[in-house]
């Protein structure tokens, strides 16, 4: 064959129809003739160098197939296992003995906040990320587990039956896995503290199922472990799978029923402990179904969020709440301002400020009467530029801060300086018993006593009943709102309580609500 190659290579002349298909068959490709053809034109240097590419072809073509299909087993990142090898994997654990079969389990595992990460420290530091964890999960299984990166940040186990894994001891291995991957990963300019959610599946769980079924059940536990919160763990079951249908039913549902008006703002009161007046409202989200009722919003927000229609729900929140302002304001009912609620997505809209300017123009209000409430766990950790800048924009405009769930998120008295913030929202579960637990009573004199320091508003929420009532006002709580105060309303039945409060303040409940 070496012969033939320099024979043809050497020649100037068209060489002859047999001759190029005695080569093809030689080199084993169809592209020989054009190669050759090529090299006629060209010249007897470049001729030359089309052929001695064509050989490492050749080669690949009679050795190759082995190689190419170990490559598609691989992540070309991470040198791990990809998705259609790990299923392989569990089909080939699944077809052991009954006994051995129904020990053998799949995690699912995903790094939590990804698309933070790679926004703020750039794709390069992602990968880097990725391979460590990839590391550190292998390093934390048995040499007959299997790990593979099945996409982006997730990645799939396979447990084999050695492990003999029961319920608990799975929940266990998972935190194991976590300890592993939590210790701070170095990469160009820094570190990354990454965290991870896991879903697992055993396979005694499911009827007969196979590598894929039991790698998509761990899959739907990992979907439930999100919703939880980051480092989280939850085990599949098929009571899992319904609430997932469902839930994926609503998120078909969610983008029609924002245009119809059917998910709209309800009004919680907010009143001054001090004389018990209206200080003002908190816009909430509710949705009336047309087949279901009224749906939790524990039960639609979370949907609405993986569904990326959180900015659309905002919209609608901030639209209801000024409309709102408006109409109390034409029936001379006296409304200082009404409170949103805006998440980390909504944040980082980069047209926030200059939209919210255009809405409070649109509904001749001043800015100083929508009042942005941010959980505290946002301005916890390091934010986005794009957040800074529009958290700082949105005081300059004129709008007021509330800084929501205070005491659960560790916000620095930095971040609350830095941003501007107006007001602490207490958490309810500070709240709760305030007026018979010694203990909670210290933790919220400790909240009014440093908010008092800094110049800041205080408002608790989740209050029930007078005691609680009496308790934050002799300890200096400036507001408060909960079931105790009033359940949030439609606008219509919030403009008929109102009017009952302006015309004679309305007794808080003393009785704690169901």
């Amino acid at each position: 064959m070496r012969g033939l190659v320099l024979e043809f290579a050497r020649q100037r002349r068209r060489p002859d129809r047999a001759g190029i298909d005695r080569l093809a068959r030689v080199l084993g490709l169809a592209l020989a003739p054009l190669l050759l053809l090529g090299a006629l034109v060209a010249g007897e240097g470049l001729g030359t160098a089309l052929v001695v590419a064509a050989l490492p072809l050749s080669v690949a073509t009679a050795l190759g197939r082995p190689i190419l299909k170990h490559d598609i087993r691989r992540d070309s990142l991470t040198g791990l296992e990809d998705r259609a090898a790990l299923i392989r994997r569990l089909d080939r654990m699944l077809r052991a003995p009954d006994t051995a079969r129904r020990a053998v389990a799949a995690m699912a595992v995903e790094i939590d906040g990804f698309k933070h990460l790679e926004q703020r420290h750039g794709r390069p530091a992602v990968e880097r990320v990725l391979r460590r964890i990839g590391d550190r999960l292998q390093d934390g299984l048995r040499s007959d587990d299997g790990l593979a990166r099945l996409d982006g940040p997730s990645f799939g186990v396979a447990l084999s039956s050695s492990r003999r894994l029961d319920l608990e001891s799975a929940i266990q291995l998972g935190q194991r896995l976590q300890q592993a991957v939590a210790d701070p990963i170095e990469i160009e300019g820094g570190q990354v503290h990454a965290s991870i959610s896991i879903g697992f599946a055993l396979a005694q769980r499911l009827e007969q199922p196979g590598g894929a079924e039991l790698l998509q059940a761990a899959t739907l536990a990992l979907i439930e472990a999100q919703r939880g919160g980051t480092a989280s763990i939850r085990s599949y079951s098929e009571a899992m799978r319904h609430r997932i249908s469902i839930r994926n039913g609503l998120s078909d549902e969610i983008a029609g029923a924002l245009d119809r008006g059917d998910i709209c703002a309800h009004f919680q009161p907010q009143i001054s402990l001090g004389d018990g007046g209206i200080s003002g409202m908190e816009a909430l989200a509710r949705w009336h179904h047309p087949d279901r009722g009224l749906i939790p919003p524990a039960e639609f927000l979370p949907v609405a969020e993986q569904a990326g229609l959180m900015s659309r729900l905002g919209e609608v929140m901030v639209q209801d709440g000024l409309n709102a302002l408006r109409l109390w304001d034409a029936a001379g009912l006296k409304v200082p301002q009404v409170g949103v609620n805006f998440s980390q997505v909504e944040l980082a809209d980069p047209r926030l400020v200059d939209r919210l300017a255009w809405e409070l123009d649109r509904f001749d209000l001043q800015p100083d009467r929508l009042v942005i409430e941010v959980l505290e766990t946002v301005v916890a950790h390091r934010l986005e530029d794009v957040v800074v800048r529009n958290l700082s924009g949105l005081s300059r405009l004129g709008c007021r801060l509330d800084l929501d769930d205070f005491g659960t998120g560790h916000a620095a008295i930095t971040s609350i300086r830095r941003f501007s913030i107006q007001r602490l929202k207490i958490d309810r579960s500070f709240v709760s018993r305030l007026d018979c637990d010694p203990e909670q009573r210290k933790m919220v004199a400790a909240i009014l006593t440093m908010a008092e320091r800094l110049g800041l508003e205080t408002l608790a929420e989740g209050i029930e009943t007078r005691g609680e009532r009496d308790a934050l006002r002799m300890l200096g709580c400036s507001h408060a709102q909960g079931f105790g105060v009033a359940r949030p309303m439609p606008r219509a039945e919030t403009e008929a309580w109102i009017r009952a409060a302006q015309a004679k303040p309305a007794p808080l409940s003393s009785r704690r609500a169901i």
